[in-house]
């Protein structure tokens, strides 16, 4: 009974705008998934990347109006392919929904892109300097104080370490937590007398697509203590989307609670030797 009652729907033609909306929707899938790709593997430069990238959100832009037809055309003539529609509505909403997130935030944060603790003299690119060159790539020189004044109302937690530990020890921390995160490290430097100043410099990369972002720690002594500074920088785009301040945020979050532990943490004291017993001479 039930094939008979579904019979004149079998009939009727699948729509074609349904089809190509489906194929559209999938397209778009696999092109942003190219250009994540692309970025992660440093295959191309940036801006093929980013042009793929949004081309893949253009595709997905067109199957929604075509969908849209394809919704309107079923509606008038009753052919089949609703749920071809609906599949590539449900796509597109996925491939679009985190840009569309990442556009309110555009809107929402400041347009910076370097982010430190001390602005008056942040770490210093030094080995990170020469990656930082190229079309399109941001300068390694600070960005200056509309930066430090746009991350001081939007980001006002920033702050420089205070640990109560010497420099050596507050290298070895921060050091210990940036290998954890598996960020690239380009150069580590041990605090070294006279100066006693230690420098980490590391290459992270974002969540999602992978963008490197270049981090730079700098160790200084301050008394028998220590002062930790942290720089994280955009190597493209004006805008990180507050990516570097959550990265330093996160990483200051870090070093104090390995601080602490560090802190509470007892020092092993080498074993005394055990003095040796002179051999007795036994008399017969």
């Amino acid at each position: 009974m039930a094939r008979r009652f579904s019979a004149p729907y079998q009939t009727e033609p699948v729509s074609a705008l349904a089809t190509w909306s489906r194929n559209l929707a999938v397209f778009s899938v696999i092109t942003v998934l190219v250009s994540m790709i692309i970025v992660h593997t440093d295959f191309l430069e940036m801006k093929p990347a980013m042009v793929t990238f949004f081309g893949g959100l253009g595709i997905a832009g067109l199957s929604i109006l075509v969908g849209l037809g394809a919704f309107a055309a079923i509606w008038q003539n009753g052919s089949r392919g609703m749920s071809r529609v609906l599949l590539a509505l449900l796509i597109d909403a996925m491939v679009l929904a985190y840009p569309a997130y990442l556009g309110l935030q555009y809107r929402k944060l400041p347009k910076i892109h370097d982010i430190t603790t001390d602005p008056i003299d942040p770490p210093r690119f030094e080995a990170l300097a020469r990656l930082r060159t190229g079309e399109g790539v941001n300068s390694a020189v600070y960005a200056g104080l509309y930066s430090a004044e746009q991350q001081r109302i939007a980001y006002p937690e920033i702050e420089t370490v205070d640990l109560e530990l010497p420099t050596k020890r507050a290298y070895e921390v921060a050091l210990a937590i940036v290998q954890k995160r598996k960020w690239i490290v380009i150069e580590a430097r041990e605090p070294q007398p006279p100066r006693n100043i230690g420098r980490i410099e590391a290459v992270a990369r974002t969540l999602v697509m992978g963008f490197r972002e270049d981090v730079a720690i700098r160790i200084t002594p301050d008394g028998e203590d220590s002062r930790i500074d942290i720089r994280s920088s955009s190597r493209y785009f004006e805008s990180d989307l507050g990516s570097n301040a959550a990265r330093v945020s996160k990483l200051i979050e870090d070093i104090n609670t390995a601080a602490e532990a560090a802190a509470l943490k007892p020092v092993k004291k080498a074993p005394a030797p055990t003095p040796k017993t002179q051999a007795k001479n036994v008399k017969k």
